[in-house]
């Protein structure tokens, strides 16, 4: 007789969703994509990240370009 799999408490949950207050928009699932590109590449450092993102063409809300304090102060306003 087999033992019956056992399983992650949180399998079957959208969890990131779920802490989620808002809906996602164009902008905010870019965003995402291209910081997961970023974390997928290594690329953990703040200066990386805006780099990375500049590069992207992901660019923040009435702005033309990210920098350290923009991006920080864009994660604080959408809850990261």
């Amino acid at each position: 007789m087999t033992s019956p799999r056992m399983t992650h408490p949180l399998d079957g949950i959208d969890y990131p969703h779920q802490c989620r207050d808002w809906e996602e928009t164009p902008y905010t699932k870019a965003l995402g994509d291209a910081l997961e590109a970023l974390f997928d590449q290594g690329k953990h450092e703040l200066p990386e990240i805006v780099d990375g993102l500049n590069r992207a063409g992901v660019l923040p809300p009435g702005r033309s370009s990210w920098n350290e304090d923009l991006f920080k102060s864009e994660m604080a306003r959408l809850g990261a």
